[in-house]
């Protein structure tokens, strides 16, 4: 496993994490979760990324559990406050009040005394932007926190960040976790060059195009009955890529993967790894040998050739 510097801090993580959206605590049973989680440690992954409000609490649970075997220095647990947790006016969003009593009860949840990395999930409209990076800021300085980030933040609001930060010299966020794969590139235009700028490293997720660039889905075929589209309890993003067109490009893509002896979701991570600004890419997986699978990319160079073919399908 190689590791990365996150943006411009000195923390380094493992260039493949492991994310917990859909699956623990709700998805899989805790036995399995666990195996996975156990599976990811002993290949070197040290970033476990869930939420709050991944299945109300309980991903966050399932994760504390299976990593509290290990020492406390060992790994970097990362999770998130903003999206609602209940139906009360302050059950929800970025002021001091729901971060702060959010941060606590993900802190009993994890079974920790710090989050390594505590993330705005979402901007909040609703909230002066002041106010949100003060009351992380206080978590720094109470020891609860040790590293502040986002996800999901336009170009322009991580600006606003930055430059609030500065000019009350709070301290300033280090990560941006933003969705990102061969068929979303959206951030390589404003938000890539913006973060690397101002020291913010990038922590994607979905890089498999929710398993579209494994290759298992055919066009013209039926979906497996044994994939995640098949299963109803899963996330319907994954029908936004389930086209004829797309699925045309992955075949070309697997013919690449082919050539370079790569699996082609192997293919997939590497080409996502080519960026420097990438700390890590979130993997999910369901069973263990897909996280043994997909961290062999890991360290992975594609030639550039290689790269200027992905770029002509991905364009066609």
């Amino acid at each position: 496993m190689k590791y990365r510097r996150l943006g411009g801090s000195g923390l380094k993580v493992s260039e493949f994490s492991l994310g917990s959206w859909l699956t623990y605590g709700g998805g899989i049973d805790g036995r399995q979760s666990e195996r996975i989680i156990d599976k990811a440690y002993e290949l070197g992954i040290n970033l476990f990324d869930t939420a709050n409000c991944y299945h109300q609490g309980e991903a966050e649970q399932v994760v504390g559990k299976a990593l509290s075997k290990y020492r406390r220095d060992s790994y970097v647990v990362a999770t998130k406050v903003c999206v609602p947790m209940g139906d009360g006016p302050n059950d929800r969003g970025l002021s001091r009040k729901h971060i702060r009593e959010q941060c606590d009860a993900s802190l009993k949840r994890l079974g920790v005394e710090y989050i390594d990395l505590y993330q705005c999930h979402r901007y909040d409209d609703d909230t002066p932007l002041e106010e949100t990076l003060r009351a992380m800021d206080d978590l720094i300085r109470q020891g609860k926190v040790l590293y502040t980030g986002v996800s999901m933040w336009r170009a322009d609001q991580l600006l606003d960040a930055v430059h609030t930060a500065k000019v009350l010299n709070l301290n300033r966020i280090v990560a941006n976790q933003p969705q990102y794969h061969m068929f979303r590139r959206g951030i390589e235009k404003e938000i890539v060059p913006v973060c690397q700028r101002e020291g913010i490293g990038q922590l994607v997720f979905s890089p498999l195009a929710q398993g579209i660039l494994t290759g298992k889905y055919k066009p013209g075929m039926p979906i497996p009955t044994d994939s995640r589209a098949a299963d109803p309890l899963m996330n319907g993003a994954i029908f936004n890529f389930m086209k004829e067109d797309l699925l045309i490009k992955v075949e070309k893509l697997g013919e690449i993967a082919k050539r370079n002896e790569l699996s082609l979701a192997q293919l997939a991570l590497a080409w996502i790894l080519r960026l420097e600004q990438v700390a890590s890419c979130i993997i999910g997986a369901s069973r263990p040998e897909q996280v043994e699978e997909n961290v062999k990319a890991s360290g992975i160079k594609l030639a550039e050739a290689d790269l200027l073919e992905i770029d002509v399908i991905l364009a066609s």
